[in-house]
């Protein structure tokens, strides 16, 4: 019974306010052999702050066999343990979080996520989702933002172009004029590009005609003279005026018998800046003469060393063709072109689209036979091809090649004729090719030049084989022709080394 009693007593807690015989008891039986029991005071236990956050620590490959573990079984739990050689199975790699925890009581949860194995840190997504929700946002933001502004830059183009309806519109400044301003002497457009392009020849006859107060009106021949007829010229980009010819109204075409106008102009106050499509210039006539005026700016498409005809394909002679060109790039020949002017080259867009390059080409004029040598080479000033001309269709191929350095005309070197404006070629007509093509399907390019004459095709049998009026077709009644001029297709390019005759 002494025994249970002691035992009770040693287990029961002792505290501050225990009576003196219990404590005296205590230390008795620690001296016996028994429990150590040691009072401390609130005051004697330190303080210890708790952290608000705990850092968790990585695993990694790199480490796992150098990291240290405790041996339950052994009798120093204090005595570290090297990690197994082969371990049962991979361990699992484990990322470092600062995971802040409230100051409030209570134990905290501490959630880590386990990687797999072979997965790097940096391709996995970040466990903090407000993160990512940032990232996002940010997103949105930036795309609506760029919504809105292609919002308002097409409505912006749209209220643009929906103001110029009807009207005149001038590019160098964002402006829109009546078309009754357009080409009435008067520079309403900042570059003056409302009083270009208001002088054309048009129809088979090359007659005159003016545009004024929105419409085309073909000029009467009363008070015409040479005078206005350089005047005209130079409005239509040529430094030369051969002559005027009077040609009767019921020759031309229906669509040019109508809007007639007269120039009265002081001949004698006449200045080289002058303008004929000028509105006080200009009164509506009947005409009552019945003439119109003709004008011929510069003397094309004559061969004058040339008397005979062709009626086969043969091997053009020197001047045949005083307008064919040939254009080398890069020192080889790759296509032909026709002469129009002192300075200017007509050809095709296909043949100078995607190296437009300027100084990779050469021109030469007046040739047979293909040079050996770069003598009698032109440079190139610039290139220019229509905006409009892509690679995978036929229309818009035209360009055009300025030299660096004008042509002398001669009997083997002339420019070609430009057809006129609504000029219509008759189905049957007679056209000149020419050129420095395979005479045989799949051959080498012929040093010489070749020549022949083929029929022309209509329009309607031009769309059967899908072409556009930008092409001219021919009709082969033999292929000795074909073979013989050095082309190998129907389409004749009228700037590519095909002329019309």
């Amino acid at each position: 019974m002494a025994s249970s009693q002691t035992a009770e007593e040693t287990e029961r807690p002792v505290s501050q306010g225990g009576s003196r015989q219990e404590r005296d008891a205590v230390e008795d039986g620690a001296e016996s052999g028994g429990l150590e029991l040691v009072s401390v005071t609130e005051e004697d236990l330190p303080v210890v702050e708790t952290p608000t956050t705990f850092n968790v620590s990585s695993f990694s490959s790199q480490n796992s066999h150098s990291s240290h573990f405790y041996d339950p079984d052994s009798q120093d739990p204090h005595v570290p343990v090297e990690l197994p050689a082969v371990a049962s199975a991979p361990l699992p790699v484990y990322k470092v979080h600062n995971i802040q925890i409230p100051p409030s009581p209570g134990v905290p949860v501490i959630k880590v996520q386990p990687f797999l194995n072979g997965e790097r840190l940096s391709d996995l997504k970040s466990l903090c989702w407000p993160y990512v929700s940032r990232r996002l946002l940010a997103l949105l933001i930036i795309l609506g933002l760029l919504i809105v502004l292609i919002l308002i830059l097409g409505i912006g183009l749209g209220v643009g172009l929906k103001s110029c309806s009807g009207k005149f519109r001038c590019l160098s400044s964002v402006q829109c004029i009546s078309r009754n301003a357009v080409c009435d002497g008067v520079k309403d457009c900042g570059d003056g590009e409302d009083e270009l392009n208001c002088v054309r020849v048009s129809g088979r006859s090359s007659v005159l005609q003016v545009f004024s107060k929105g419409s085309w009106r073909t000029v009467c021949s009363e008070g015409w003279d040479s005078h206005l007829g350089s005047v005209a010229c130079r409005q239509l980009g040529y430094n030369s005026f051969v002559s005027s010819t009077d040609v009767p109204i019921s020759s031309i075409e229906a669509i040019f018998q109508n809007n007639l106008v007269a120039l009265n102009i002081n001949q004698t106050g006449l200045q080289e800046n002058v303008k004929i499509q000028n509105s006080s210039y200009l009164r509506k006539t009947q005409c009552s003469s019945g003439i119109v005026t003709a004008v011929k700016c510069i003397e094309c498409g004559s061969r004058p060393a040339i008397r005979s005809r062709i009626v086969e394909g043969s091997m053009s002679v020197p001047g045949l063709v005083p307008w064919q060109v040939s254009l080398h790039f890069q020192n080889q020949h790759l296509c032909g072109g026709s002469v129009i002017s002192e300075r200017w080259i007509l050809t095709a867009a296909h043949c100078v689209y995607g190296f437009a390059q300027s100084v990779l080409w050469t021109v030469y004029a007046g040739i047979t036979d293909q040079p050996l040598s770069g003598f009698g080479a032109l440079s190139v000033e610039k290139i220019i091809y229509h905006a409009n001309y892509r690679p995978e269709g036929h229309s818009y191929d035209i360009a055009l090649i300025k030299l660096k350095l004008p042509l002398s005309f001669n009997d083997q070197v002339a420019p070609i004729c430009l057809p006129s404006y609504g000029e219509s070629f008759e189905d049957g007509q007679m056209c000149l090719i020419s050129g420095w093509g395979a005479t045989v399907d799949g051959g080498e390019a012929s040093v010489s030049l070749h020549s022949a004459q083929v029929p022309l095709l209509s329009s309607r049998d031009c769309r059967k084989l899908g072409l556009t009026s930008w092409s001219v077709c021919t009709r082969y009644s033999e292929g000795g022709q074909r073979r013989a001029a050095g082309l190998s297709g129907v389409r004749v390019d009228i700037g590519g080394g095909s002329q019309l005759g």
